[in-house]
């Protein structure tokens, strides 16, 4: 008689794993990170700990449970009932407490469930299947969170309702995972919507002299100098804001504050690229102000710095403007 060893499913699983079954779940892991891993963070900024403690938790346990796991079909993920007890113990003992805490709750759970199976489950027959029913129906009104949603159905924006009926639609019609990625899908393509009517391009006044209530504190520019201030991250959703840049005859020093750009990709590089080739037909000198980290690492790497001039990227619009004017001097 042979002894039978515990060994975790993933060891025969593997034994007739496929390239088919890997591409499901493959997808199928995908779905639950996109759900686990801000779910994660969240329930660690309630337990108060930080952020990435939820994140280092949510992939090492999910790791372990998937290697060591009884079950070739289970899902690990974090659970927001337990966020209240470790905020607790976070709130009265700190961090040290809750290493403590983790692997005592850990045995005395296990004991507890030994106890349950050894003792008390014949009389689980016992209990009439009308309370199992009531239990899980009770259960699952609570997790419906229907005033969560009504209150998000009043208050939310009209993009974030479409997104939200899309999914559930979607996951009463087919299944959760469909819902998901095209719920994901959906969001995405409404977020650049939104990012892309957040990017805009403004001139700077322009006023004479006789113009009445002007400001004392307006700069003084001489008028072969022209400058525009990009506002919001300049990608393939937004990039043709570039082409509302104009420039007049009788400019001469085109000045591009951006300091209020925070990201930059290769389709608005190609718009600049294109501005670049109109000032050098015209001849006007091209001018940068605040230009943000990433948008200097990918001017950099796209020798776009090198073709301008690095001498022509200034650090804020004062010393810009200062050396606009010197160039058309």
């Amino acid at each position: 008689m042979h002894k039978k060893v515990f060994a975790p499913a993933l060891f025969d699983c593997l034994k007739s794993y496929s390239g088919k079954q890997f591409a499901k779940d493959a997808v199928s892991g995908v779905i639950v990170a996109i759900i686990a891993l801000p779910l994660s963070i969240a329930l660690a900024l309630a337990s108060g700990v930080g952020p990435e403690q939820g994140i280092y938790t949510a992939i090492i346990a999910g790791f372990l449970i998937s290697f060591f796991g009884g079950s070739r079909v289970q899902i690990a993920g974090p659970t927001a009932a337990f966020a209240t007890i470790v905020a607790g113990i976070v709130a009265e003992h700190g961090m040290g407490g809750l290493a403590l805490a983790t692997p005592v709750a850990g045995m005395i759970h296990a004991a507890v469930l030994v106890l349950v199976l050894v003792v008390l489950m014949p009389y689980a027959a016992l209990i009439p299947m009308p309370c199992i029913a009531a239990i899980l129906f009770s259960v699952a009104y609570n997790m419906c969170q229907w005033r969560t949603f009504t209150h998000l159905v009043r208050t939310a924006p009209k993009s974030d309702i479409i997104v939200l009926f899309t999914t559930f639609l979607l996951t009463i019609l087919f299944d959760l995972v469909v819902a998901i990625e095209i719920g994901m899908v959906l969001a995405c393509l409404l977020f650049i919507k939104r990012m892309s009517e957040e990017t805009h391009v403004d001139s700077w006044v322009y006023v004479d002299d006789d113009t009445p209530d002007v400001d004392e504190q307006l700069k003084e520019l001489p008028l072969q100098i022209r400058v525009y201030e990009i506002t919001g991250p300049l990608f393939f959703g937004a990039a043709d804001a570039i082409e509302h840049i104009v420039v007049k005859d009788f400019t001469r020093c085109l000045v591009l504050r951006m300091r209020s750009v925070p990201a930059i990709d290769s389709t608005a590089m190609n718009a600049l690229f294109n501005l670049t080739k109109v000032c050098e037909n015209k001849g006007i000198t091209l001018v940068f102000s605040h230009v943000n980290k990433q948008p200097m690492n990918v001017m950099k790497k796209s020798g776009f710095v090198d073709l301008v001039g690095r001498e022509n990227f200034c650090p804020n619009i004062s010393a810009a403007l200062k050396h606009a004017e010197e160039l058309i001097q």
